[in-house]
Protein backbone atom coordinates (compact mmCIF):
# COMPACT_ATOMS: atom_id res chain seq x y z
CA UNK A 1 0.00 0.00 0.00
CA UNK A 2 1.45 3.38 -0.66
CA UNK A 3 2.94 5.40 1.85
CA UNK A 4 0.23 7.13 4.67
CA UNK A 5 -0.84 10.94 3.83
CA UNK A 6 0.56 13.55 5.74
CA UNK A 7 -3.15 15.32 6.72
CA UNK A 8 -3.62 18.79 7.15
CA UNK A 9 -6.66 19.91 8.32
CA UNK A 10 -8.93 21.90 6.48
CA UNK A 11 -11.67 23.47 8.71
CA UNK A 12 -15.32 24.21 6.42
CA UNK A 13 -15.46 28.03 6.24
CA UNK A 14 -19.43 29.19 7.25
CA UNK A 15 -21.27 29.86 4.27
CA UNK A 16 -20.94 33.17 4.39
CA UNK A 17 -17.16 33.46 4.15
CA UNK A 18 -15.89 33.37 1.24
CA UNK A 19 -14.31 30.44 0.49
CA UNK A 20 -10.47 30.19 0.75
CA UNK A 21 -8.36 29.87 -2.43
CA UNK A 22 -5.32 27.31 -2.83
CA UNK A 23 -2.03 29.27 -1.37
CA UNK A 24 0.16 26.34 -3.05
CA UNK A 25 2.47 27.42 -5.72
CA UNK A 26 1.28 27.24 -9.66
CA UNK A 27 3.10 24.45 -11.47
CA UNK A 28 4.23 25.43 -15.03
CA UNK A 29 1.42 25.00 -17.15
CA UNK A 30 3.43 23.91 -20.37
CA UNK A 31 4.52 20.31 -20.74
CA UNK A 32 7.58 18.83 -19.33
CA UNK A 33 9.69 16.42 -21.24
CA UNK A 34 12.13 15.89 -18.76
CA UNK A 35 10.33 12.88 -16.86
CA UNK A 36 7.81 9.89 -18.46
CA UNK A 37 3.79 10.68 -17.99
CA UNK A 38 1.94 8.80 -15.47
CA UNK A 39 -0.99 8.86 -17.83
CA UNK A 40 -1.32 9.54 -21.42
CA UNK A 41 -3.31 9.13 -24.44
CA UNK A 42 -3.09 9.17 -28.24
CA UNK A 43 -5.53 9.05 -31.17
CA UNK A 44 -7.97 7.71 -28.99
CA UNK A 45 -11.84 7.03 -30.90
CA UNK A 46 -15.37 5.36 -29.57
CA UNK A 47 -18.32 5.55 -31.03
CA UNK A 48 -22.19 4.85 -29.38
CA UNK A 49 -23.46 3.00 -31.69
CA UNK A 50 -23.69 5.06 -35.46
CA UNK A 51 -22.03 8.63 -33.19
CA UNK A 52 -18.68 9.04 -32.95
CA UNK A 53 -18.15 9.75 -29.36
CA UNK A 54 -14.02 10.43 -29.69
CA UNK A 55 -12.64 10.78 -33.02
CA UNK A 56 -9.06 11.74 -31.96
CA UNK A 57 -8.65 12.60 -28.35
CA UNK A 58 -4.67 12.73 -27.18
CA UNK A 59 -3.72 13.98 -23.47
CA UNK A 60 -0.57 13.47 -21.31
CA UNK A 61 -0.02 13.62 -17.68
CA UNK A 62 2.64 14.21 -15.40
CA UNK A 63 2.85 13.72 -11.98
CA UNK A 64 2.31 16.85 -10.80
CA UNK A 65 0.05 18.15 -13.20
CA UNK A 66 -3.73 18.94 -12.55
CA UNK A 67 -5.45 19.60 -15.76
CA UNK A 68 -9.13 21.41 -16.78
CA UNK A 69 -10.67 18.83 -19.38
CA UNK A 70 -13.23 21.97 -21.17
CA UNK A 71 -15.83 21.55 -23.58
CA UNK A 72 -19.61 21.59 -24.92
CA UNK A 73 -22.44 19.05 -23.76
CA UNK A 74 -21.81 16.21 -26.51
CA UNK A 75 -18.43 16.88 -27.01
CA UNK A 76 -16.68 13.69 -25.52
CA UNK A 77 -15.55 15.10 -21.93
CA UNK A 78 -16.69 12.19 -20.27
CA UNK A 79 -16.39 9.39 -22.56
CA UNK A 80 -12.72 10.11 -22.67
CA UNK A 81 -12.20 10.17 -18.68
CA UNK A 82 -14.46 6.82 -18.84
CA UNK A 83 -11.41 5.81 -21.72
CA UNK A 84 -8.56 6.54 -19.50
CA UNK A 85 -10.08 5.29 -16.37
CA UNK A 86 -10.70 2.06 -18.18
CA UNK A 87 -14.39 2.24 -17.78
CA UNK A 88 -15.05 1.94 -21.56
CA UNK A 89 -12.48 0.69 -24.18
CA UNK A 90 -11.33 2.51 -26.91
CA UNK A 91 -11.84 1.58 -30.79
CA UNK A 92 -8.68 2.57 -31.49
CA UNK A 93 -5.73 4.46 -30.03
CA UNK A 94 -3.38 3.53 -27.09
CA UNK A 95 -3.66 4.32 -23.41
CA UNK A 96 -0.11 3.99 -21.16
CA UNK A 97 -0.86 4.23 -16.89
CA UNK A 98 1.95 4.04 -14.98
CA UNK A 99 4.00 2.43 -17.59
CA UNK A 100 1.21 -0.17 -18.68
CA UNK A 101 -0.50 -0.41 -22.00
CA UNK A 102 -3.87 0.05 -20.25
CA UNK A 103 -5.90 -0.49 -23.31
CA UNK A 104 -4.82 -3.87 -24.05
CA UNK A 105 -5.29 -5.18 -20.41
CA UNK A 106 -8.69 -7.77 -19.40
CA UNK A 107 -11.04 -6.17 -17.14
CA UNK A 108 -9.59 -7.97 -14.16
CA UNK A 109 -6.32 -6.52 -14.75
CA UNK A 110 -7.75 -3.21 -15.26
CA UNK A 111 -9.68 -3.05 -12.62
CA UNK A 112 -6.47 -4.28 -9.94
CA UNK A 113 -4.35 -1.28 -11.97
CA UNK A 114 -6.91 1.20 -11.85
CA UNK A 115 -7.34 0.40 -7.70
CA UNK A 116 -3.56 0.66 -7.38
CA UNK A 117 -3.19 4.14 -9.23
CA UNK A 118 -6.17 5.82 -9.67
CA UNK A 119 -8.41 7.63 -7.79
CA UNK A 120 -11.82 9.03 -9.07
CA UNK A 121 -14.30 11.33 -8.25
CA UNK A 122 -17.82 11.78 -10.01
CA UNK A 123 -20.33 14.70 -9.70
CA UNK A 124 -23.11 12.50 -7.33
CA UNK A 125 -20.34 10.99 -5.63
CA UNK A 126 -21.01 7.17 -5.83
CA UNK A 127 -20.58 6.41 -2.38
CA UNK A 128 -21.85 3.56 -1.13
CA UNK A 129 -24.98 5.11 0.50
CA UNK A 130 -25.55 2.09 2.72
CA UNK A 131 -22.32 2.12 3.97
CA UNK A 132 -21.05 5.21 6.54
CA UNK A 133 -18.45 7.97 5.05
CA UNK A 134 -16.01 6.26 7.53
CA UNK A 135 -16.33 3.01 5.28
CA UNK A 136 -16.95 4.43 2.16
CA UNK A 137 -13.43 5.99 3.00
CA UNK A 138 -12.13 2.64 4.52
CA UNK A 139 -13.46 0.69 1.37
CA UNK A 140 -10.08 1.30 -1.14
CA UNK A 141 -7.97 0.93 1.54
CA UNK A 142 -9.33 -2.30 2.42
CA UNK A 143 -9.43 -3.58 -1.08
CA UNK A 144 -5.86 -3.53 -1.45
CA UNK A 145 -4.41 -4.85 1.67
CA UNK A 146 -4.50 -2.24 4.65
CA UNK A 147 -5.85 -4.05 7.88
CA UNK A 148 -8.98 -3.03 9.36
CA UNK A 149 -7.30 -0.71 12.29
CA UNK A 150 -4.83 0.59 10.06
CA UNK A 151 -7.45 1.77 7.16
CA UNK A 152 -9.84 3.09 10.39
CA UNK A 153 -7.13 5.33 11.37
CA UNK A 154 -6.02 6.51 7.60
CA UNK A 155 -9.87 6.90 6.58
CA UNK A 156 -10.43 9.32 9.74
CA UNK A 157 -7.75 11.04 9.48
CA UNK A 158 -8.83 12.02 5.42
CA UNK A 159 -12.08 12.79 6.92
CA UNK A 160 -10.79 15.06 9.55
CA UNK A 161 -8.85 16.57 7.28
CA UNK A 162 -11.65 17.90 4.80
CA UNK A 163 -13.50 18.90 7.80
CA UNK A 164 -16.32 16.09 8.13
CA UNK A 165 -14.81 14.02 11.05
CA UNK A 166 -18.25 14.75 12.91
CA UNK A 167 -20.40 13.01 10.54
CA UNK A 168 -18.10 9.87 9.84
CA UNK A 169 -20.59 7.76 11.39
CA UNK A 170 -23.13 8.68 9.24
CA UNK A 171 -24.67 6.42 6.37
CA UNK A 172 -23.85 8.17 2.81
CA UNK A 173 -27.22 8.55 2.10
CA UNK A 174 -27.73 10.35 5.75
CA UNK A 175 -25.47 13.60 4.93
CA UNK A 176 -25.22 16.93 2.79
CA UNK A 177 -24.21 17.03 -0.77
CA UNK A 178 -21.45 19.14 0.08
CA UNK A 179 -20.50 17.02 3.07
CA UNK A 180 -20.85 13.77 0.87
CA UNK A 181 -18.78 14.89 -2.28
CA UNK A 182 -16.10 15.56 0.03
CA UNK A 183 -15.91 12.30 1.36
CA UNK A 184 -15.50 11.39 -2.23
CA UNK A 185 -13.32 13.31 -2.54
CA UNK A 186 -11.33 11.75 0.83
CA UNK A 187 -11.98 7.97 -0.94
CA UNK A 188 -10.06 9.32 -4.22
CA UNK A 189 -7.37 10.47 -1.90
CA UNK A 190 -6.40 8.31 0.86
CA UNK A 191 -4.59 5.77 -1.22
CA UNK A 192 -2.25 8.30 -2.53
CA UNK A 193 -3.16 7.42 -6.18
CA UNK A 194 -0.62 8.83 -9.27
CA UNK A 195 -3.66 9.86 -10.99
CA UNK A 196 -6.85 11.58 -10.19
CA UNK A 197 -9.88 11.63 -12.53
CA UNK A 198 -12.90 14.02 -11.72
CA UNK A 199 -15.78 13.73 -13.86
CA UNK A 200 -18.00 17.52 -12.50
CA UNK A 201 -17.38 16.95 -9.14
CA UNK A 202 -18.74 20.54 -8.33
CA UNK A 203 -21.75 20.06 -10.93
CA UNK A 204 -24.47 19.22 -8.08
CA UNK A 205 -22.96 21.24 -5.75
CA UNK A 206 -23.94 25.41 -4.59
CA UNK A 207 -21.12 27.98 -5.28
CA UNK A 208 -20.06 27.73 -1.90
CA UNK A 209 -19.43 23.90 -1.54
CA UNK A 210 -18.34 23.56 -5.50
CA UNK A 211 -15.35 26.16 -4.41
CA UNK A 212 -14.34 24.58 -1.27
CA UNK A 213 -14.93 20.92 -2.57
CA UNK A 214 -12.42 22.32 -5.73
CA UNK A 215 -9.85 24.19 -3.79
CA UNK A 216 -9.53 20.77 -1.75
CA UNK A 217 -9.32 18.25 -4.44
CA UNK A 218 -6.59 20.51 -6.03
CA UNK A 219 -4.75 21.81 -3.03
CA UNK A 220 -4.58 17.57 -1.81
CA UNK A 221 -3.35 16.41 -5.31
CA UNK A 222 -0.62 19.21 -5.23
CA UNK A 223 0.87 18.33 -1.85
CA UNK A 224 0.59 14.57 -2.68
CA UNK A 225 2.26 15.05 -6.25
CA UNK A 226 -0.49 13.05 -8.34
CA UNK A 227 -1.72 14.03 -11.42
CA UNK A 228 -5.14 15.66 -11.41
CA UNK A 229 -7.87 15.68 -14.79
CA UNK A 230 -11.03 17.42 -13.94
CA UNK A 231 -13.78 17.28 -16.44
CA UNK A 232 -15.50 21.01 -15.94
CA UNK A 233 -17.82 23.29 -18.32
CA UNK A 234 -17.43 25.66 -15.42
CA UNK A 235 -14.67 28.04 -16.03
CA UNK A 236 -14.61 29.00 -12.71
CA UNK A 237 -13.57 25.63 -11.40
CA UNK A 238 -11.27 25.22 -14.42
CA UNK A 239 -9.32 28.72 -12.85
CA UNK A 240 -8.34 26.56 -10.31
CA UNK A 241 -6.24 24.13 -12.45
CA UNK A 242 -2.84 25.37 -14.32
CA UNK A 243 -3.64 23.61 -18.05
CA UNK A 244 -6.76 23.78 -20.02
CA UNK A 245 -7.44 21.41 -22.43
CA UNK A 246 -10.55 21.45 -25.16
CA UNK A 247 -12.43 18.97 -26.72
CA UNK A 248 -14.67 19.69 -29.41
CA UNK A 249 -16.62 16.65 -31.98
CA UNK A 250 -14.44 14.22 -29.93
CA UNK A 251 -11.02 15.87 -30.58
CA UNK A 252 -9.20 17.63 -28.06
CA UNK A 253 -7.00 20.47 -28.23
CA UNK A 254 -3.58 20.57 -30.75
CA UNK A 255 -2.11 21.82 -27.13
CA UNK A 256 -3.19 17.99 -25.74
CA UNK A 257 -2.02 16.34 -29.07
CA UNK A 258 1.31 17.97 -28.55
CA UNK A 259 1.95 16.89 -25.00
CA UNK A 260 0.52 13.31 -25.81
CA UNK A 261 3.71 11.76 -26.85
CA UNK A 262 4.56 9.00 -28.03
CA UNK A 263 1.95 5.89 -26.36
CA UNK A 264 2.92 2.39 -27.68
CA UNK A 265 -0.16 1.13 -29.45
Amino acid sequence: MPGRVQWARTEAPARSEAPARSTAPALAPTCRWDSAPVLAARGLAYTYGPTPALADASLRLLAGDSVALMGPSGSGKSTLLHCLAGILTPDQGAIDLMGTPFHTLNETERSRLRLTHLGMVFQFGDLVRELTLLENVMLPLRLTGAGRYAAREEALEALAALGIADVATRRAGEVSGGQAQRAAVARALVRRPAVILADEPTGSLDSVNAEQVMDILVTRARAMGSALLVVTHDHRMAAHLDRHVTIRDGVTSAAAADCAGEVAP
